[in-house]
């Protein structure tokens, strides 16, 4: 297959399965020209409006909430109980000199004054002193509950003084608990009432000793901060956040960021925000953490605990010009989640109205519906808005429905026919024998540079610091956008670059924010990629794989024609999406060649990755040569720094619209007369109205070029 001089797929090389001729046109003059609606798993267009769902959900959630009854004590409610204190707690066994009484962080959990900040502190701590103290003295014997406070007088009294710990590790055993969840309660109640301790199992015993990361974090922020952190940090209260005191000093904003990163980066997530009195003379940002949605699923509490259910919601988006990554960043910065609390079953195309399913997660319904007035601002909007369980999956999405027009139609050059007749002979030649089921330039990045394979080629062969320089490679364009990307290949200076690129470029200033915290390294890029979603990051390495596919399609339909020979793959299951697993797959063999047992659109062929069979015959050899051309004859199609696992499936070669209507446009019809539905008799007819179905990862620009027999 022939390939441009950046290395991306020249689309007018690739290969037709239809004879007509074609015709000219000009597509995507405006987004409404094309627009594409997605169909669910019952068959309904989501762009359907379905009235009052959002207050249904409401006075659903509203009677739940009244009829549960209150539970007994157990790990949940101790650390939801109490989520705007710091969980103070006065001791036997220790003076009021030494008194530990862990204080609430400013800043965290509301936006109060100083003086309500200290009567709120002073309130919920006597709250706290109350049941902090009745918890533990019922979890514990009164001689291990004195044991415990002057413990952690000790501890406290040797940090004040500076003294180093000693090793081992001083610690105490608060005996053995045989109960599972008393032993659960108890864990959170120690750490919850003195979060410089931490407590650990070891067949039934607890034991209690100094936290060294809470010490280390107090010679980075203040101690107030840093126990209110622990706290945070164990009540793993969901959608809960932290946030420290605002701090003008961006190199120490830094290393706290650094600390908490190298500490509980598996766990957490952090990022800076302008703090309320941010300007340019008072560079104020405060650090917020968060915990990371599946580190919150793994940390369980010790020794058990039930979790909260997590808040899924979903929605359909209908988005004008924009894509969808775009789109996603800029709800998420809305709604204050990430882009990867969205779940979602397919990308969209940028210049068009669209319309598709969404699941976001720590999101409530009443929550996505109050920023809907906004967003359409940027021309976005949320409708359909319900409570569900889950988030969505691939394989939940039947299809796509396009509604495309086709304006300045025009005869292919030196061809003298009747235009008409050329346009039915080819929506008919479609419609019947399909078109070559290509994936789309827009998987590719159309009219880019760099385009999206080639990034991912880079990571399948571990070169971190070579992708994120393909992804910030510019266009030849002078604008803000380009000129900031030029700087950072010429420099290398992430900060530098952040503060050219301009806010709404959401993606590219996540990367140079971690490659500024990071360093332009190996190591550091890796780091980088995170910041992406799982979906963004694997993205382009499907686009390395979309890539092949394309090419041994034109290969396969080159070698062997129309022709099912012996050793291609087929998938006899019509309703097939391409997930489906290597165990439907079946090798034709000489004797069903012979006797013509298989039709062309039954063909599938692989797309890379570790779990595919490949065909056994040409197009087998030419797969393996491929992969020896890009370098990556021994890849294992799995990425460990990037946690990327590609297991591959396969695709049919030939798709065929369904519900196939079109209708031919006078220019400038007078009346409703001059709109001729069907066959059309009139030469000067100057637009196409065009509307079908096609399956999932299907795409219609390939289905139009099959049709119009020309470059889209």
């Amino acid at each position: 297959m022939a390939e441009d001089t950046d290395g991306g797929i020249r689309f007018n090389s690739l290969c037709f399965i239809n004879d007509h001729v074609g015709f000219q046109g000009s597509m995507k003059t405006s987004p409404s020209d094309f627009i594409v609606i997605e169909i669910d798993e019952q068959g309904q267009l989501v762009s359907k409006a379905t009235d009052g769902s959002l207050c249904e959900i409401s006075n659903i959630q509203s009677e739940r909430s009244n009829s549960v009854k209150k539970p007994k004590l157990n790990i949940q409610n101790v650390s939801l109980e109490h989520e705007n204190s710091e969980g103070a707690a006065d001791l036997p066994g220790c003076s009021d000199g030494d008194r530990v009484r862990p204080g609430c962080s400013d800043g965290v959990w509301s936006h109060q004054s100083d003086s309500e900040k200290e009567n709120s502190v002073n309130s919920v701590t006597s709250k706290c002193e109350e049941e902090g103290v009745d918890l533990l003295s019922s979890l514990l014997d009164e001689k291990t509950h004195t044991s415990l406070g002057q413990f952690a007088c000790d501890i406290k009294r040797m940090w004040n003084s500076q003294t180093e710990l000693t090793e081992p590790s001083p610690e105490l055993s608060l005996g053995k608990i045989l109960d599972k969840n008393r032993r659960a309660v108890l864990h959170s109640a120690v750490r919850q009432a003195f979060p410089f301790l931490i407590t650990v199992g070891n067949q039934g015993e607890v034991v209690v000793k100094p936290n060294r990361e809470c010490k280390e974090l107090c010679r980075l922020v203040s101690e107030e901060e840093a126990l209110g952190f622990f706290k945070y940090l164990d009540a793993k209260k969901e959608n809960s956040k932290f946030t420290f005191k605002p701090d003008p000093n961006k190199d120490h904003r830094k290393a706290v960021h650094h600390f908490l990163n190298k500490k509980f980066g598996n766990l957490v997530e952090t990022k800076s925000f302008p703090g309320q009195n941010h300007s340019a003379g008072n560079p104020d940002s405060a650090i917020t953490v968060r915990f990371r949605e599946k580190a919150r699923g793994k940390r369980s509490h010790p020794e058990g605990g039930e979790r909260g259910k997590a808040v899924y919601t979903a929605f359909t988006l209908q988005k004008e010009n924009l894509e969808t990554f775009e789109a996603i960043g800029l709800l998420a910065v809305k709604l204050g989640v990430i882009p990867s609390d969205f779940s979602y079953v397919g990308l969209k195309d940028k210049r068009a109205i669209t319309y598709q399913s969404m699941v976001v997660k720590k999101v409530t319904p009443e929550r996505l519906k109050s920023i809907e007035e906004e967003i359409k601002k940027k021309r976005m909007n949320v409708f359909n808005i319900r409570s569900v369980g889950d988030c969505l999956r691939l394989g939940q999405l039947k299809g796509n429905h396009f509604e495309i027009i086709i304006r300045n139609l025009r005869n292919q050059l030196n061809d003298s026919a009747n235009l008409r007749e050329r346009i039915l002979e080819a929506i008919e030649n479609v419609k019947n024998k399909g078109f070559v089921n290509y994936y789309g330039p827009q998987r590719f990045g159309k009219g880019q540079k760099i385009q999206t394979d080639r990034i991912g080629l880079a990571l399948l062969k571990n070169e971190m610091v070579k992708a994120i320089k393909l992804f910030l490679t510019p266009e030849d364009v002078d604008d803000p956008v380009n000129k900031a990307k030029q700087y950072f290949l010429r420099t290398e200076d992430a900060k530098g670059t952040l503060s050219l690129m301009p806010e709404f470029r959401v993606r590219e200033r996540a990367l140079l924010e971690s490659l500024h915290r990071f360093g332009v390294t190996e190591e550091g890029c890796v780091r980088a990629w995170f910041s992406f979603p799982h979906s963004m990051r694997i993205f382009y390495i499907h686009a390395y794989s979309s890539r092949i596919w394309n090419e041994a399609a034109s290969y396969r339909l080159a070698a062997y024609g129309p022709k099912v020979v012996e050793g291609d793959l087929i998938c006899s299951d019509e309703d097939a999406d391409e997930h489906f697993l290597s165990s439907k797959v079946h090798l034709v063999t000489k004797e069903e060649e012979s006797a013509h047992t298989y039709a062309l659109h039954q063909v599938v062929l692989p797309v890379l990755g570790y779990n595919v069979q490949y065909p056994e015959n040409q197009v087998g050899r030419w797969y393996q040569e491929a992969l020896s051309r890009d370098g990556l004859q021994a890849c294992r199609f799995r990425v460990p720094a990037l946690k990327l696992n590609v297991p591959g499936c396969y695709r049919h070669i030939v798709k065929h619209p369904r519900n196939v209507s079109h209708r031919l446009v006078h220019p400038d019809p007078p009346t409703e007369e001059a709109r001729v539905e069907g066959p059309h008799s009139d030469d000067t007819a100057s637009s196409l109205s065009l509307s079908f179905d096609l399956d999932a990862s299907c795409y219609a620009t390939v289905c139009l070029r099959e049709m119009m027999k020309g470059d889209i």
